[in-house]
C-alpha cells in the first residue's frame, strides 16, 4: 500500500460519519404535497378571518331585517336569534366549525339553508368557467403559434395591436359592447340576458354566447401574450435551431420541440387566469344577470345576508387555492429539472 493510500485510509477501530440518506422520489412527493396542503389550509384559514372581520363591518343583520321602524325589543329578540348577541369569537368559532363540515348556517333573507340556496348557482357558475376555459386554451395557444411564427410581420403586429386593445377594456365595458353589438341595435342575434333566477345555463345556450365571449375577451390577450413571448425565446434557441438544421419540419420542430417547453409559463398564466375567473364572474354575471354566484353574491350584499357573503367569499378563496396548488403539481410534472429538484 503506498503512503498515500495509508494516509487516507481510516484509522482500525474508528467510527465512520454516516451518509444522509437520500429520500425517494415517492417520499419527496408526499413531503412537498403535505408542505403544500399546510401552506394552503393556513392561507384559508387567514382568508376566513378577514372574511368574518369584514362581513361584520357591513352593519347589524338584525337591523337590516326588521328595518329602522323595528323596536329595540325586537332588535334584542331577533339578535338572541340569530346568535349575534354572543361574543365575537363564539360567532367566528361557531360559523368555522359549520363551513369545515359544509354547513353555512341560515340565510338572513330566504330563511333556509345556505348551502342549498347557493348550491345551484356554484354549478351554474362552474359550467359557465368551464366551458369559458375550453374554449380560451386552445384559441390563446393558436393565436399565440400564428403570432410567434410570424415575429415582425404584419400579423403579427396586428394581433399585437389588438390584444392589447382588448385587453385594456374591462370585463364589463366589454360585456356591455357585445350586448349592444349582439342584442340591441346593430344585429339583435342574441339575448341580452341570460336565464332566468330559477334556470339552468344547459337549457338556454344561446344566453350563454354573451357571458362566455365576454370571459374569453377578458382572459385571451394575457395567456397568448405571454405563451407567445415564451414561444419567439424557445424558437430562437440552440436546440430549434439545431432541429432546423438537421432537415426537421418547421411546423414539427414548433410542435415537438418548442411548445412543450413554452407551455410551463403559460400553465402558471393559465392557472392565475382560471382562479381570477372565480371572482372575475361576479361582474360578468352581473351584467347579464347569469343565475351563479355573482349575482347571488350582488343580492347578498344588497340584502346584508351575512352567512351567504361568508359562504361564496370563503368559496371563491378556496377555488383560487386549489387552481394554484394544481398549477404547481402541473408545472413540477412538466418540467424535468423541477421534478428533480423536489426533495
Amino acid at each position: 500500500m503506498s503512503p498515500s493510500a495509508a494516509e487516507a485510509a481510516p484509522p482500525v477501530g474508528a467510527v465512520l460519519p454516516s451518509r444522509a440518506p437520500v429520500a425517494s422520489p415517492a417520499r419527496a412527493w408526499t413531503r412537498w404535497v403535505l408542505r403544500r396542503l399546510a401552506l394552503a389550509v393556513l392561507t384559508l384559514w387567514l382568508i376566513s378571518l378577514l372574511v368574518f372581520a369584514a362581513t361584520h363591518l357591513l352593519g347589524d343583520p338584525a337591523q337590516a331585517i326588521l328595518g329602522r321602524s323595528a323596536t329595540p325589543d325586537r332588535l334584542a329578540a331577533l339578535r338572541s336569534q340569530l346568535g349575534l348577541d354572543r361574543s365575537a369569537v363564539s360567532q367566528y368559532l361557531s360559523w368555522l366549525g359549520g363551513a369545515v363540515t359544509g354547513d353555512f348556517g341560515t340565510s338572513l333573507a330566504s330563511r333556509g339553508p345556505v348551502a342549498t340556496l347557493i348550491g345551484p348557482r356554484v354549478l351554474n357558475s362552474a359550467v359557465l368557467v368551464a366551458v369559458a376555459a375550453a374554449v380560451i386554451a386552445p384559441l390563446s395557444v393558436l393565436l399565440a403559434l400564428i403570432a410567434a411564427r410570424r415575429h415582425g410581420r404584419a400579423a403579427d403586429n396586428a394581433l399585437q395591436v389588438g390584444m392589447l386593445t382588448v385587453a385594456a377594456l374591462p370585463e364589463f365595458v366589454i360585456g356591455i359592447l357585445l350586448v349592444a353589438l349582439f342584442s340591441t341595435t346593430v344585429l339583435k342575434w342574441l339575448p341580452s340576458v341570460s336565464v332566468g333566477t330559477s334556470g339552468h345555463p344547459w337549457g338556454n345556450p344561446e344566453a350563454m354566447v354573451l357571458p362566455v365571449a365576454t370571459l374569453v375577451l377578458a382572459v385571451v390577450p394575457y395567456v397568448s401574450r405571454i405563451l407567445r413571448a415564451t414561444l419567439i425565446e424557445v424558437l430562437e434557441s440552440d436546440y430549434v435551431e439545431m432541429a432546423r438544421l438537421k432537415g426537421v419540419p418547421e411546423r414539427l420542430a414548433v410542435r415537438r420541440h418548442a411548445l412543450g417547453n413554452a407551455v410551463v409559463p403559460a400553465v402558471q398564466v393559465m392557472a392565475l387566469q382560471l382562479a381570477w375567473l372565480a371572482g372575475g364572474i361576479v361582474v360578468v354575471e352581473s351584467v347579464f344577470r347569469y343565475p351563479g354566484i355573482g349575482t347571488e353574491l350582488v343580492d347578498a350584499v344588497r340584502n346584508r345576508d351575512i352567512p351567504v357573503i361568508q359562504a361564496l367569499a370563503l368559496l371563491i378563496a378556496a377555488v383560487y387555492v386549489v387552481v394554484n396548488l394544481i398549477a404547481d403539481v402541473v408545472t413540477i410534472l412538466v418540467t424535468p429539472r423541477l421534478r428533480t429538484e423536489v426533495r
